[in-house]
């Protein structure tokens, strides 16, 4: 057979596949299956208990589901406390909630300099990886780059397999700082080999901070300013944790409940956040907004812009699906503070680079949304911009390439990943098995030259 054989017989194979993957919705409710582990008022299914992160967007109140404000804290510790103490102090905060949420205290002068002394060392990759994991195995996507990096990783620990803490904890720390570097070269060489752009390989520095390491890494001339650094660190720290039930935390959980190797539970947790119902949705964001923008004569009025995003609504305009993406979340319903400490620092970045027609543009589209919202689906359901929706425009502004969006996602959350992972080993010790009831009726095996 040739290549269009096998592309027909393909075709109708999956064809075969598609019917048999469509389950009559009436059945879950029938046997009060919760789809994707959410109650039918939208709250999620209560599958564990963590010390880690929290995240608080409405209030049960005799058993119904009301609004209330967003909150987000680490380790009992709001985060928004947390971004104000750091930034008082001028410094940078991802390192200190790093620290927070491995060890769930906050550290002293000593103590953060000597984890900062650590990750320096870390920083490092292992000799040959660059050349033989990287550069001679590029890829055209970096979240795929970077989960083949944290597979290969494997190879080059000589104790991969320990899920002791010490170990665990010696394992995370090593990826947390290589992340970084590892984006940043699978990134230099996708532009290199699939761009035909120089090839640009910075060695990390271990005096920097995590964002001032990744904008460091990732342009050619090394160069950014202070403020360039403190905006992405500030985007770090709020995309560090999000609690255990967010789709790539609890694929590390329930991998990591089956006893497997660090590795295999971080690479798992990269491939959820690649999804662009997780960490790729600021990615969809930023596309919906060109799309906006050429669509839109006058960004600033609100009839014409309304009257679009009621087409995006009705499956009309955009991509079709009826989205207005970085608007609601599973979680927050009133407000997401992520997206309210993001939007203050968005602003005066648009101002210092000219872009602040933009960032009014995003503005309105925030205000209007809800409004429309309720006008085509005729629901009172409350929503607010996530933090989605700013944080593709912030890194646009920072000039950062669309296709690291999504792995800077990953090089900060893997705190959280990690975080996780060392506490459902520690802490849980149960493999995570929900159950699956089957609905096909009993068939009778037929001999294969009677079918």
């Amino acid at each position: 057979m040739n290549k269009e054989d096998i592309s027909k017989i393909i075709g109708e194979w999956a064809s075969m596949v598609d019917g048999n993957c469509k389950i009559d919705p009436d059945f879950y409710s029938k046997y009060n299956v919760k789809r994707g582990l959410r109650n039918s008022d939208g709250t999620g299914v209560l599958v564990g208990l963590t010390e880690i992160g929290e995240v608080h967007g409405y209030i049960i109140d005799e058993g119904e589901k009301k609004p209330d404000y967003g909150r987000l804290g680490y380790r009992g510790i709001d985060v928004e406390d947390i971004v104000s103490g750091f930034q008082k102090e001028g410094r940078s905060g991802f390192e200190e909630v790093c620290y927070l949420l491995l060890f769930g205290e906050l550290p002293n002068e000593k103590s953060l300099s000597t984890f900062n002394s650590v990750m320096g060392q870390y920083r490092v990759l292992p000799e040959g990886f660059t050349e033989d994991m990287i550069l001679k195995a590029p890829s055209m996507d970096i979240m795929n780059k970077l989960a083949r990096s944290v597979l290969a990783s494997y190879s080059y620990d000589s104790n991969p397999d320990d899920t002791s803490v010490g170990n665990m904890l010696r394992q995370s720390l090593e990826l947390i700082a290589r992340f970084p570097v590892m984006m940043a070269y699978g990134y230099q060489a996708k532009s290199h080999y699939y761009g035909n752009k120089s090839l640009y390989i910075h060695n990390p520095r271990p005096d920097l901070s995590m964002a001032e390491n990744i904008l460091h890494l990732i342009r050619a001339d090394n160069k950014y300013t202070r403020a360039e650094a403190e905006l992405l660190d500030l985007v770090l720290v709020l995309h560090a944790e999000h609690g255990g039930g967010n789709n790539s935390a609890f694929a590390t959980r329930v991998v990591s409940s089956s006893g497997t190797d660090t590795y295999s539970a971080i690479a798992a947790a990269v491939g959820s956040l690649k999804g662009p119902k997780h960490g790729g949705a600021n990615l969809k964001v930023m596309s919906m907004i060109e799309n906006i923008k050429a669509a839109v004569s006058n960004w600033s009025d609100e009839e014409e812009l309304s009257a679009y995003l009621a087409s995006i609504l009705r499956k009309e305009a955009f991509d079709k699906s009826g989205l207005i993406y970085g608007m609601g979340h599973a979680v927050y319903t009133l407000s997401d503070p992520r997206c309210i400490l993001l939007k203050e620092k968005a602003q005066g970045l648009a101002r210092d680079t000219g872009r602040l027609d933009e960032f009014n543009l995003y503005e309105l589209i925030e205000r209007l949304s809800p409004r429309v919202f309720v006008q085509e689906k005729g629901t009172g359901k409350d929503i607010s911009a996530n933090v989605d929706f700013y944080s593709g425009f912030v890194y646009s502004m920072l000039g950062i390439p669309p296709e690291l969006y999504t792995p800077l996602f990953a090089v900060s959350r893997i705190v959280g990943w990690c975080a996780h992972r060392m506490e459902e080993l520690a802490g849980v010790q149960r493999i995570i098995r929900p159950a699956y009831k089957s609905i096909v009726k009993g068939k009778k095996y037929i001999p294969l030259k009677e079918r």
